[in-house]
């Protein structure tokens, strides 16, 4: 990539729907929203719902299926002047494995991030990623259906991140990403009701940002692959912050609902600090935390 920044799945359409706002080619790469082997109505609305520092919401993996990925979308994206990556979830590691496949045949698409993280479908997602065995079996089965690179995006809601990081370094991953949302909840206290259709959703935005710090330092610090950073980053200074603990990228999620240019931004603030501190390389600053 030209840059470690990258907008992540869900926040950012398909890309082509900022191009009047950002030019693409000065971000690392994009995350096309979750794409599932068959399609998904996603959850009854309302499904999102604006916190006091973030935003919850329940969208539920909507989206016509990877068929129509394949015919529709991907013409649309395979030549954008960027990194064009898929985010791929299921309902059985089946399923996984074979629209895992189906996007393997789409030259222009180096990679996919492996959702088995989401926090608000009733069926897969978050359910394989909350135990080691879990995540492990639906990489293994992932990983024998396609041979380019594969990130698998881990979930904050469980009890130990390092250990489901290692579980999936050791069944294939190339590189992980975290954290997706933490499991939340918004009420509406006059009228006695809940924000959200299905009660609960994923908190995303700066809320979240000191816990996918912390857990994005202890994972750099547990496996042997990248491990790409996100939650609550809006500012160049975030991004830094989460280099610094250990990740290689970088992804920018809610920040693209209140500034739709945000990526490129961030991207142009990493080079003035590196050099200002008179580093040559990002690389420069990965881990590279002082006591």
């Amino acid at each position: 990539m030209v840059n470690p920044v990258m907008t992540a799945s869900g926040t950012f359409g398909y890309g082509v729907e900022f191009q009047d706002f950002v030019d693409l080619s000065k971000v690392g790469g994009i995350i096309v929203k979750g794409t599932t082997l068959n399609p998904r109505q996603g959850n009854p609305y309302p499904r999102m719902a604006e916190t006091a520092q973030g935003m919850l919401n329940c969208v539920g993996l909507q989206n016509k299926g990877v068929a129509h990925f394949c015919d529709h979308i991907y013409p649309m994206i395979k030549d954008l002047p960027t990194r064009v990556l898929v985010n791929v979830s299921g309902s059985t590691p089946e399923d996984y494995a074979e629209c895992a496949a189906r996007i393997a045949e789409l030259e222009n698409i180096p990679a996919i991030e492996l959702n088995i993280s989401c926090p608000n479908v009733k069926q897969g997602g978050m359910a394989f990623g909350v135990t080691p065995e879990g995540a492990s079996t639906v990489v293994k089965a992932v990983r024998e259906a396609y041979p380019k690179t594969l990130i698998v995006k881990l979930s904050p809601n469980v009890t130990s991140i390092t250990d489901i990081a290692m579980a999936v370094q050791d069944a294939g991953a190339d590189a992980v990403s975290l954290i997706n949302t933490l499991m939340g909840m918004a009420i509406d206290a006059e009228k006695r009701k809940k924000l959200l259709s299905i009660g609960t959703g994923g908190l995303s935005g700066p809320a979240v940002k000191p816990v996918a710090l912390r857990m994005v330092y202890q994972v750099a610090h547990a496996v042997n692959i990248p491990v790409i950073g996100l939650g609550g980053i809006s500012s160049a200074t975030d991004a830094i912050e989460f280099l610094l603990a250990g990740a290689s990228a970088i992804e920018i999620g809610t920040a693209n609902f209140l500034d739709p240019a945000i990526s490129e931004k961030v991207a142009v603030g990493i080079n003035e600090y590196l050099d200002r501190h008179h580093f040559s390389s990002v690389k420069d600053i990965i881990g590279a935390l002082e006591d």
